[in-house]
């Protein structure tokens, strides 16, 4: 072929690719588009996923779970456990920040320190620091940890939280990380420009510490309207989307062009009830002031609640059958799931039975909140409950759905009764989430970060405090499992369903699903 020819051909190959919305093989550039954005770039700020998938390109921790949420080394290169309150960890020799400062053993000490109190957090670390005692230097690269007492689980809480450099955000608010001037990591990425509601631009950080991330430019578009994010990966103006409808599953699995990747969530979507107040602002009477005392208080009252609800039809008819039906806070495969422990049955009968003995025979006034854009059918869920509430006699006075960002923060400072949300397991077993979901609240001791109910249980505290200071592999679960079962029995939450995640992309770019169900660009990659 001669010179020509072969020009012509290859801007022919090139073109036909653009048409059909695919970069070639190899492409330095990424375009995602994401249900969800940040509220900050602060990763300190909200473990909340939004959140998350942002802090997590940009910076590091000493450790992270791979796709199966097994602990694997990150910034710490080892750990060990001394003695039963003490810890000593070695980082990673050689890793600097993005700026080119090496990551010093002072940084670490720094940043869990900062992470106890991140002011107006949604989502705080606290728990994650709950336990240490003390922090010293050994030496430059080893850090001696003295913690409150026996904690095997130790390294998984320290380690999920996000270093930050030292010298950048000492002294500096939430702003300074915003603006970026403190937004420097550790991380595969650095940040471009961040344009809230819009787009997030990263670019590859060339001096990264672990695996060169395939792309070079990485544009992350908001895209929370799940029509407008599968319309955008279908025109070819994004690369991978997440949060997949399931509506969508089956048409999209069979498009030419295009790729789905799924797996089961670690993630339970529950409804939580306000039951540790008085008065509920969304719980009424029929005169529509706040009922004193607050029905959801009543252990009865939360147990139809839950009587009322068809988990099965929620994951039949709104996730198209993608999920299953849950009956506590971790699913099977997760350290401390109960295999006795199964979804409440849909029985509406013997919650209105329920609901009789315990005075509100005429039911009450309720208002179900829930987030518009977390994850799929997170509306359309609260709705279907409104009128199971409604068909076992209560007064459903309304359902209200939010941008996550206003709804999140606004669940953290108990504004609503009766609210959906969801708690993503990061670790192996079920010790963070319920340490965090349904342990007492308790800024010092660590525990209660996301109980934004303030459900407390003393027995089930109790149990929580045996099973996180046993070293004993198989009795730590058994204890969890036993604690699991008291908060259950209770309904500390009302659990719904653990939802099958999707991602789709182009039919070049590959992806590695997760349990976190993380969107990162460091698990894309090229297709060969």
């Amino acid at each position: 072929m001669k010179p020509l020819a072969r020009l012509k051909a290859l801007s022919l190959t090139v073109s036909m690719a653009a048409l059909l919305g695919l970069a070639p093989a190899g492409a330095a550039d990424l375009i995602i588009g994401s249900s969800t954005e940040p509220s900050a770039l602060d990763p300190q700020f909200s473990r909340t996923g939004n959140n998350q998938n942002i802090a997590a390109q940009i910076f590091d921790r000493l450790i992270t779970p791979d796709p199966n949420l097994q602990v694997t080394p990150a910034l710490a290169e080892s750990w060990q456990n001394v003695d039963p309150t003490t810890w000593r960890i070695k980082l990673r020799s050689g890793v600097t920040f993005q700026d080119g400062n090496p990551l010093t053993a002072e940084d670490v000490i720094y940043s869990l320190n900062r992470a106890k109190d991140i002011p107006n957090s949604p989502a705080p670390f606290t728990g994650n620091v709950g336990a240490i005692a003390s922090m010293t230097i050994v030496d430059p690269q080893t850090i001696e940890f003295k913690t409150k007492g026996p904690t095997p689980d130790f390294i998984e809480q320290i380690g999920l939280v996000y270093i930050v450099q030292k010298k950048l955000a000492e002294g500096k608010s939430i702003e300074a990380f915003n603006d970026r001037s403190a937004a420097v990591g550790t991380g595969p990425y650095k940040v471009k420009e961040w344009v809230p509601g819009d787009h997030i631009t990263l670019v590859r950080n060339d001096s990264y510490w672990g695996k060169k991330p395939t792309f070079e430019n990485v544009t992350i578009k908001f895209i929370a309207n799940d029509a407008a994010r599968v319309a955008a990966l279908r025109s070819g103006s994004v690369d991978l989307i997440d949060a997949v409808p399931p509506g969508d599953v089956r048409s999209l699995s069979s498009a030419g062009g295009l790729k789905l990747w799924s797996i089961a969530s670690a993630r339970v979507v529950y409804l939580a009830l306000d039951a540790s107040r008085d008065e509920s602002p969304f719980i009424v009477g029929a005169d529509g002031k706040p009922l004193n005392p607050n029905p959801l208080k009543d252990v009865r009252v939360r147990q139809a609640l839950s009587k009322l609800i068809n988990r099965r039809l929620i994951v039949d008819r709104i996730l198209d059958s993608a999920g299953d039906a849950a009956g506590q806070i971790v699913p099977e495969g997760i350290g401390g799931a109960d295999p006795t422990l199964r979804a409440s049955p849909f029985d509406v009968a013997g919650a209105k039975k329920l609901l009789a003995d315990a005075g509100y025979t005429q039911g009450f006034g309720i208002t179900i909140h829930t987030s518009n854009d977390r994850f799929p059918g997170d509306a359309e869920s609260a709705q279907a409950i409104g009128q199971m509430f409604a068909q076992g006699g209560l007064k459903v006075n309304g359902v209200v759905a939010q941008p996550y960002n206003v709804y999140a923060s606004a669940a953290g400072k108990q504004s609503f009764s009766a609210f959906i949300f969801s708690l993503g397991t990061t670790t192996p077993t079920s010790a963070t989430s319920l340490r965090n979901l349904l342990m007492t609240p308790n800024k010092e001791a660590g525990t209660g970060s996301f109980n934004r109910t303030r459900y407390s249980n003393a027995a089930f505290d109790e149990k929580m405090k045996q099973a996180t200071s046993e070293f004993d592999p198989q009795k730590r679960i058994a204890l969890l499992q036993e604690a699991t079962r008291i908060a259950m029995e209770d309904v500390g939450v009302i659990p719904l369903f653990w939802p099958k995640v999707y991602w789709a992309s182009k039919a070049n770019v590959t992806y590695i699903p997760n349990r976190g169900e993380d969107l990162l660009a460091t698990l894309a990659g090229t297709a060969q």
